[in-house]
């Protein structure tokens, strides 16, 4: 009985087709080019920007499963790594955008969210395949699951880059600027994604 409960089922792009190797790739890319542009989206802050970013790895975790969201979330530091701008664009201090590639990625005050979205992509993907993105309070739970995820690995990490650079109360800091202003926001795309989720099921039920 608990190998039934906690057996994979089809997520929501493999009803959408996602059933040869050349339809999972294009998926992939497609993940990976919705994210970079969700990260344009964004109201710039410092440390840490406000951008579209979380709701796109929302979206592609519950909607690819766990290994497809894995490797489009890799795949996408991996090529900010090798020089593509598609991160979102750091603010300084001065107010001064910029974007980062290349090893610099590794430095960022934000490198923390980006292992965050990674764990929390795998993470919506392993509950999508047991059909937590079928039912609107289901959803929302596992979204809010993820986004406690981000920010578990991505607040310390912010934390100890403010005590780097001098900052005298790093650990208040990396809640005032990591988290506070963005929980009203997440809240809303939690909500957002958990009820997009669910209606995008029904739409491919009814069309099946």
């Amino acid at each position: 009985m608990s190998t039934a409960i906690s057996a994979p089922r089809p997520v929501l792009v493999d009803r959408l087709g996602a059933t040869s190797v050349l339809r999972n790739i294009a998926y992939v890319v497609f993940g990976v080019a919705l994210i970079a542009g969700a990260a344009q989206i964004q109201i710039p802050m410092y440390p840490v920007p406000m951008t579209g970013q979380t709701f796109a790895i929302l979206l592609v975790g519950a909607s690819f499963g766990l290994v497809r969201a894995l490797i489009t979330s890799v795949l996408y530091i991996a090529l900010a790594v090798a020089g593509l701008p598609i991160l979102a664009a750091q603010t300084a201090e001065n107010g001064t955008s910029f974007h980062t590639t290349g090893l610099a990625v590794f430095a960022l005050p934000t490198f923390g969210y980006l292992v965050g979205f990674v764990l929390a992509s795998a993470a919506l993907g392993w509950l999508a395949e047991r059909q937590w993105d079928r039912k609107i309070l289901k959803a929302i739970i596992s979204f809010l699951i993820a986004e406690v995820i981000i920010y578990a690995v991505g607040l310390p990490w912010l934390g100890s880059y403010l005590a780097q650079v001098g900052d005298p109360k790093p650990v208040a800091d990396a809640f005032a600027f990591g988290l506070t202003p963005f929980i009203v926001g997440d809240l809303v795309k939690a909500a957002a994604a958990g009820a997009l989720l669910p209606f995008a099921w029904k739409l491919v039920n009814r069309k099946k």
